[in-house]
């Protein structure tokens, strides 16, 4: 390393980009797993896998950080190995490519967390272990060497993997072709360059690699040669690259008995320069051009910074219209002035979705890790779990994705360690060898997520969490979620690796009711455990119903309210069995069906209120709906909620308070959480 220079400048962006292909890492081993299981190799993975750990390593090297440097290398030569086996990665290898990927990322936080000079050596026992499984793992394979039939040009350019990949097309039946595309000015005015082209043969098939070279007959001097598996046909693939038919090569792939030289994977300073007249701008020779991203990386802590200047702007805006209407109400003429007003809450609002869409994060990238860790637990535990995940195109915001990943690890982690039975034992209950968990999310409300855990193991021993706390056993499933979710418990009579601690779902609940949402549970002996996580998409800037009940203003999320009931004393069915203490409680007609019906100035203990409410917020829960009556409606706004991290004022369905431009406090209640209190208590009293 030279001395004399700051390296510190590089280092946010080390850390912006190092994340993003950790990303790429986790989700090409997920790839390599799955093509494990299947018993077929994974040459497209292996290929990026190997791209991603080059990168990182030289990022790390410019930065100084050696170890992950080292770590990067020494994985970067199973990848090696690999590629030259076309494509098969050995179990083995693939567990040491887990541990390396885990270290690299426990280096990264710690720099991250503290700088460079934090960060812990590399593992001597992963790095030896990484160095013998190169030479072990080092062998030719890929069921013999791949005779292609194109031009040399082209097929010097192709690494084994991608002979790998082109085999296995062409042996499944799928097409594996070259288009040729020439640019030229009159394409490029039309906005068909080699980018958008690459993107139009995306669309319809699977790119294995673009060669650029010399070409006496394009306008440009230049051509590129795409090398392409698809099942398009030629007139589709002609029509993408603005030419004809002829421009379609067919590729025909043999394994030859004879073994070829191993090829490797080339770095790009290992890659034989290609060069021609008219190359594009941004087209390096030998390596392959990729389309313009559109896109920049930005640190979150900026974002952080801009929503909560947009946070002070919606404070700001509520004191001016409050100013407007105290002005009106004096009889000033405040037509204009309220205009403006409401011509700026529109922009605001326009803006709050412009900061809060940069700050969302797909939850499949969240939750792409998880598979892997599953894996390394059912290498400990000697289990065989097949996890699912499905999320759909669901996002998150940034800030509530760090928070609720590790409640979603925590119940991954209980799953495999408590909940699914080992081999023998599922065979003994007549249950596949191979147990289920399976992760899936709903975002249809558009503010918040439903996050289903669910696995088809033992269920929870409610004998043994009663005997554990000194309680009775639990009767509903309401009753087990409180009991399993006390600080400190623990079922295990041993300490493992992953659980035994104490330490597990009590965390879950907190983090859940931290972000203003709802946790609940749904167990059967010897079927299975599900855990429902409801969390909000966002939590600092939320669409909020304002209302009043007694001399009290509150806010609760509209995410949250299902309806709003006009009250007729018609419609109301006094409860079979009140309650002496809490609130009064009756029956409302909805539809055909009763729903329970309380005060919410009852609910919250203010006052214990007779009269019959002359609005109800309606909240639909897993066991069934509530209504809430309220004395008015005050409207719907944006507000900007401020979380009550202090113990000692949190309460059970508040999330946080608000500033409506008064200066006081407005609590933000969670209906969701008040209703499943409310009727616990009930059903602990009956």
């Amino acid at each position: 390393m030279p001395t004399g220079v700051d390296l510190q400048e590089f280092v946010s962006g080390f850390l912006l980009e190092a994340e993003e292909h950790l990303h790429a890492v986790n989700r090409n081993l997920v790839a390599a797993t799955e093509a494990l299981a299947r018993g077929r190799p994974e040459p497209r993975a292996v290929r990026e896998l190997f791209r991603s750990l080059h990168t990182i390593k030289g990022l790390a090297s410019m930065v100084g950080a050696e170890p992950i440097a080292e770590l990067s290398h020494e994985m970067e030569g199973i990848l090696r190995a690999a590629d030259r086996a076309g494509g098969q990665v050995s179990e083995r290898a693939l567990d040491l490519l887990l541990q390396g990927t885990r270290a690299l990322e426990e280096r990264i936080h710690a720099i991250s967390q503290r700088g460079i000079a934090a960060i812990p050596a590399a593992p001597r026992s992963l790095i030896d272990a990484l160095a013998l499984e190169q030479s072990a793992h080092a062998r030719p394979g890929g069921g013999g060497a791949i005779e292609l039939e194109l031009p040399d040009e082209l097929a010097r350019n192709l690494a084994a993997a991608d002979r790998e990949q082109l085999a296995q097309a062409v042996e499944s039946g799928r097409r594996a072709v070259v288009v040729e595309f020439q640019p030229s000015p009159e394409r490029a005015a039309r906005g068909l360059n080699i980018a958008a082209v690459r993107s139009r043969l995306a669309a319809i098939g699977e790119l294995v690699k673009v060669v650029p070279r010399a070409s006496t007959s394009a306008p440009t001097g230049i051509a590129f040669g795409l090398v392409l598996v698809t099942d398009a046909d030629d007139a589709v693939l002609a029509e993408a690259v603005d030419s004809t038919p002829a421009a379609i090569l067919p590729i025909r792939a043999t394994r030859a008995r004879a073994a070829r030289a191993p090829e490797v994977i080339a770095t790009d300073a290992e890659r034989e320069p290609t060069s021609g007249p008219g190359a594009e701008p941004g087209a390096e020779p030998g390596i392959d051009p990729v389309p313009m991203d559109h896109s920049i990386r930005v640190d979150v802590r900026r974002l952080d910074d801009a929503l909560e200047r947009l946070s002070e702007l919606v404070v700001t805006r509520f004191k001016l219209a409050r100013i407007a209407g105290e002005l009106g109400a004096r009889g000033v003429d405040v037509r204009e002035l309220t205009q403006t007003l409401a011509e700026h809450a529109r922009q605001l609002k326009r803006l709050r979705a412009a900061i809060t869409e940069a700050r969302m994060i797909p939850l499949a990238d969240l939750l792409q890790r998880l598979p892997l860790v599953v894996r390394g637990l059912t290498r400990d535990t000697h289990k065989s779990v097949d996890v699912s995940i499905h999320t759909g195109t669901a996002e998150v915001d940034k800030a509530v994705a760090d928070r609720i990943f590790p409640a979603i690890l925590h119940l991954v982690r209980n799953a495999v360690d408590h909940a699914i039975e080992p081999r023998e034992e599922r065979r003994r209950t007549g249950k596949p060898e191979t147990g289920s968990l399976r992760i899936d999310c709903d975002d249809s409300s558009g503010t918040s997520l439903l996050l289903t855990v669910r696995d088809d193991g033992r269920g929870i021993d409610r004998e043994a969490v009663a005997r554990k706390l000194g309680e009775p056993v639990a009767r509903s499933d309401d009753e087990l979620l409180q009991q399993i979710t006390r600080p400190g418990l623990s079922t295990r009579e041993d300490v493992t690796r992953s659980s035994g601690r104490g330490m597990g779902m009590d965390i879950v609940r907190r983090v859940v009711e931290m972000l203003g949402g709802a946790m609940s549970l749904q167990t059967a002996a010897g079927q299975g455990t599900t855990f429902r996580l409801r969390v909000p998409v966002s939590v600092t800037i939320v669409d909020v119903f304002s209302f009043a009940a007694g001399d009290q203003v509150f806010v609760a999320p509209v995410a949250m309210v299902d309806e709003i009931l006009e009250i007729e004393p018609s419609r109301l069915v006094e409860a079979p069995a009140p309650q002496r203490d809490g609130p009064v409680a009756r029956l409302v007609q909805r539809r055909g069906t009763s729903i329970p019906l309380l005060t919410l100035t009852g609910v919250l203990g203010s006052a214990v209120i007779g009269s019959v409410p002359p609005k109800a917020l309606v909240v639909q829960q897993d066991r069934g709906a509530i209504a809430f009556g309220v004395d008015r409606m005050l409207g719907q706004q944006e507000v900007v909620v401020r979380p009550l991290d202090d113990a000692l004022v949190r309460v059970p369905g508040v999330t946080g308070a608000t500033d409506l431009g008064d200066g006081r406090p407005t609590l933000v209640l969670d209906l969701l959480t008040l209703g499943a209190t409310v009727l616990q208590a009930k059903a602990g009293g009956a």
